[in-house]
This record gives C-alpha cells, structure tokens and sequence, in this order.
C-alpha cells in the first residue's frame, strides 16, 4: 500500500473515528412522521446531468410515504449565479412560489434572513448525523439556515485508454497538464478527429469560472481572492502568469467557445470521447459510464494539478432550505429533512449523480467503501479549499462577480492579465473597506 494511499485511509478513519459515533440509530429508527393535512411543496433545483430525474425519484419515494403531501420540482437555471438572481427576486417579493430551496454551500450568509430556523424542527439527534464543519458553515448568528445535501470537489478526468497510446502520465502540474493535452489533441487530430481537445473546463462568466480561476489561484499562491484576514490577493507574479497561462489554452488545447462553457458543455465535448482531460465535479463520474458514453471504462478521476505552492479543489455542495415565506413551512420541512437523510443520501450516493454525502457514517457502508468513485474522492477532498464566503457575508456575491468578470476579460483577450487584475485589486478592496475590514 503507497503512503499517499494509506494517508487517506487513516484520514477516513479519523473523520469516522470522530463523527461516526453519534446517535445515528436514534435519528434513523424512529419512525417517520408524515405532517398533517394535505400540502403542496415546490422544490426548487437544478437539473445538471441527472439531478432532475434523482430530485423526482426521491419525491415519489416521500409521496408513497405521506400521499397527503404532492411535492413538485421547479427548474432553475443550472447556472449558480442565474439560480441566486431567481431566488433574490423571489426572496424581495417575500414569494411563497417556492418552499424548499436547493442552495449553495457558499449562499449561507445571503440565504439567512430568508429562511427558517432548522435548529427549531430537528433534534439533537437529527443534526449530530451530518458533519460538525457544514453545519457550523450554515449556522448564522445561532441559526441553522439550511440542511447539508451533498458535498463536492472538483477533479481531473482523464481518458486512461489515451494516456497509455501516447505514454503520458497522469499530469500533476499545470505545465504538465498543458504538454499532455497538446501531445494527445495533435495524436487525434492526426488520425482524423478534428473536433478533437486536450482539455474542457468552465470558462463562461458564472460562478464556476470563479471555481476554476479559484483553483489557479491558490494552487500558485496559497489563497483566494480575498484571504480570510481580508487581504486582496489578486496581483502576485505566480498568478498573473498562471492567468495567461490559461488564456493560451483558449483556441489551443480548449475549444475557442470554452469561455462560453458551463459544465454540461464541459461534459458533452468529453462524454462524446472528444477530449482528453475534463475539469468537472463528480455527478460527471457515474454518467460518464454510462451506457450513452462514448468514454465508459475509459477515464479515471485524479487531483487538480499544482501550482507553484499546492493543488486546490474548489470546495462546493449544496444544502436545502426552507422559505421563511412558505405558507406550509411543516410540510416543507418534512420534506427537506426527508431529502437530506440517511437513506436517501446513500441512494444518492449509489445512484447516476454520485453524490458525495454529508454524513460521515455513510462512509462506513459496504456499499461506498467499495465505489471507486469515493475511493477516487478521498485524494480529491484532501485538496479542497472554500472561497471566500465566509470574509464577505452577503456580500459574496458582489465579490465573485468582480472576480469572475475579470478573470473573463482576460481569458477573451478584452483586457490583460496586469491590467485586468490591476482594476480588480482596486474594486475588490473598495468591497473589504466597506465591509469594516
């Protein structure tokens, strides 16, 4: 057994050893109490690969338990960044339209005023089940605003059957990444797959590119944009280079309309085997083997390269809310903690979407110790860093615009990366100055 491989077996370990001892028979075996009265609830998610179709298997499995109760799915635009401008109509207007919201781990500090107090509706029992750290992240001023759903992390897809033709390694380093997917692309190219890249990620102006650029940017430097002391760090050397860096991938290695890419464009240039190495979250693992892909059995999932200091997953998940402004706030509670359980947590988990639990004894299972996806998850995890939520509150949303405007800019040849990150630096300690820091 290598080291690095024992190291993430005793990080599991320890995570079970400390969190997996909780009363979770006593939250599992009580018997689940359907509310009372006949309700409507509308849930509002995405619908990324196959979140839409696992949403509405786990609304008719709560349905066959309380038929007094029809839950509904609403869509909401798959874009982060397009969903919370949604919300904060609804959340303005004080709309009931929507009772349960599907919420970014990021969005605790925007959410809380317009959500209710879970610590009021679950037992002690019920919230010792989910890891400390995500409920102490969605604890504002005492109040728990949301319930964790699934935590994630980005990684490296990389076609296995492509690395072993052209005898190139799993690439560790940007620099290394870059060589491999130039190497491979001109291999395919060759042969005729003029449709064919070294690489796909997410370069649109959205809060996945803020992800992405995230990841550069403290694998070079150590930080994020805004450090949690409140210090702008958006001007270093290693950062400016790691930025044109990435501009040179665009109409290179990565398709010119890369910077128009979310992640399912991401996945349906590699799903169709038109890539060599994907930047993605692990829903993209089980669909990629699945019956419809050109690249099943084909890819393994790795670390995001390094830097010049580290490698850096951008820390995500998402929890579910309960609108303060609900007319069925019971019913809706039901729901979301029925959503977010024990049980159908591990059928997330199982299931298309590969859903990371927040629960830690789920990782004790049978079922998740033997996935290669959670086996390939533990290195990933190991790496993941958060944005800057936390320093800027409310206003993070602010802040990620700023960081993902610019960041755009430079990657369509709008602006320079100094440039660029020269007027970045200016706005984004204008933000921390009115945050009091």
């Amino acid at each position: 057994m290598s080291k690095k491989v024992f190291s993430v077996l005793m990080l599991v370990a320890l995570i079970v050893a400390a969190f997996g001892t909780v009363s979770l028979a006593a939250a599992q075996d009580a018997a689940f109490a359907c509310p009372e009265g006949e309700a409507t609830i509308r849930v509002g998610g995405g619908s990324v690969g196959a979140e839409r179709e696992v949403g509405e298997e786990q609304a008719a499995r709560y349905m066959e338990l309380c038929p007094n109760i029809t839950v509904e799915f609403v869509d909401m635009p798959d874009s982060t960044t397009d969903r919370l401008g949604i919300y904060q109509q609804l959340w303005e207007q004080q709309s009931g339209d929507i009772d349960v919201y599907q919420v970014d781990v990021i969005w605790a500090g925007i959410i809380a005023e317009h959500t209710v107090d879970l610590y009021e509706y679950m037992t002690e029992e019920e919230v010792a089940m989910y890891f400390p750290a995500m409920i102490e992240g969605q604890t504002i001023d005492g109040r728990l605003v949301a319930i964790p759903f699934f935590t994630d992390a980005a990684g490296l897809y990389y076609r296995t059957d492509l690395l072993e033709k052209y005898s190139v390694e799993v690439p560790t380093t940007w620099d290394e990444l870059t060589v491999a997917a130039q190497t491979i692309m001109d291999g395919e190219r060759a042969e005729g797959n003029t449709e064919f890249y070294g690489y796909v990620w997410q370069g649109n102006a959205y809060e996945g590119l803020t992800c992405d650029a995230h990841e550069w940017l403290v694998s070079e430097t150590g930080q994020s944009f805004i450090t949690p002391d409140g210090e702008v760090n958006v001007t270093s050397d290693a950062w400016l280079a790691a930025l044109d860096r990435a501009a040179g991938w665009v109409g290179t290695i990565s398709p010119e309309a890369v910077t128009t890419y979310q992640e399912e464009e991401s996945r349906a240039v590699w799903q169709a085997g038109n890539a060599a190495f994907m930047r993605n979250w692990p829903y993209a693992y089980n669909l990629g083997n699945g019956e419809d892909s050109a690249v099943a059995g084909n890819f393994g999932y790795a670390p995001l390269p390094m830097g010049s200091t580290t490698a850096a997953a951008c820390l995500g998940g998402w929890q579910l809310a309960v609108s303060a402004y609900s007319a069925n706030v019971d019913a809706a509670v039901s729901v979301a903690k029925f959503m977010t359980s024990y049980d159908e947590q591990l059928a997330r988990a199982l299931g298309p979407t590969g859903s990371n639990p927040t629960i830690p004894a789920l990782y004790e299972t049978p079922e998740l110790s033997a996935d290669p996806l959670f086996t390939a998850m533990g290195p990933i995890l190991s790496t993941a860093f958060p944005r800057p939520s936390g320093v800027t509150a409310d206003r993070y949303g602010v802040a990620s615009e700023l960081f993902y405007s610019a960041v755009h800019d430079v990657l369509t040849g709008e602006s320079s990366a100094d440039d660029a990150m020269e007027a970045l630096e200016a706005d984004l300690e204008d933000l921390v100055a009115e945050l009091g820091m």
